[in-house]
């Protein structure tokens, strides 16, 4: 038996088709591409508030074992880390939590290129290895006290260096341009995060000073790794 034949022939795309094909594939270059161009911008943001979730609910889950305090609040001899934080060595308050913690690569911020996460909490951790600062007065009481968040701070335009930080109301603070595109996210003592600009009104989001005076502190003492 002969196979049949079939009578229809295969016909190539026109010029007009490849035409059409051409300007919907630019298009869509059009539409597209400016998405995929920020997208590298706006997941660091993400991750970073993701840490700082993580973060609050570790120290949560630290505080119902400790009489409901946070470790800047709990003398060394009692396994907390207060003297050690009032001296700037913010390691040592991560340290104690690091069961809670479970990794210390969640206290590095994705937007932070100076810094490389650490393989543990023992021999190789230090406050070189963290991108978020601890906040002194944070207390369970005070739902809106800082209890952590980015640490590229400036004051007067100057970038905050390592050590203790006192801001008080009308402090002129602001972030640097080193992450999140001069904005910044805070952990608060009530476990929630945000995003904070430099000033009211950017990216839809209250400002810096703004959130230092709601904290009902007059000085503010942060722990700047």
């Amino acid at each position: 038996m002969k196979p049949r034949l079939s009578n229809q022939r295969t016909q190539a795309l026109t010029l007009v088709e490849v035409l059409l094909v051409i300007v919907v594939v630019v298009v869509l270059a059009i539409v597209f591409l400016p998405a995929i161009h920020h997208h590298p911008i706006g997941a660091p943001r993400i991750y970073c508030l993701n840490n700082l979730k993580q973060i609050g609910l570790a120290y949560r889950i630290w505080e119902v074992d400790h009489g409901y305090k946070y470790p800047m609040e709990v003398a060394v001899t009692n396994g907390g880390a207060m003297e050690l934080i009032a001296a700037g060595n913010v390691a040592a308050c991560f340290q104690v939590m690091s069961n809670e913690l479970c990794t210390p690569r969640i206290l590095v911020c994705p937007a932070d290129t100076k810094r490389i996460a650490a393989t543990n909490f023992t021999t190789d951790f230090n406050n070189s290895k963290i991108s978020y600062f601890v906040g002194l007065d944070a207390a369970d009481t005070q739902p809106q006290t800082l209890l952590s968040g980015d640490d590229n701070f400036a004051v007067d335009d100057v970038p905050v260096k390592s050590g203790l930080l006192q801001i008080i109301t009308n402090s002129p603070i602001t972030w640097t341009g080193a992450r999140h595109k001069f904005a910044g996210n805070i952990g608060f003592a009530d476990g929630s995060v945000q995003q904070v600009s430099s000033k009211v009104g950017q990216i839809n989001t209250k400002g810096l000073q703004t959130v230092f005076q709601e904290t009902g502190v007059a000085t503010n003492r942060l722990a700047i790794p």
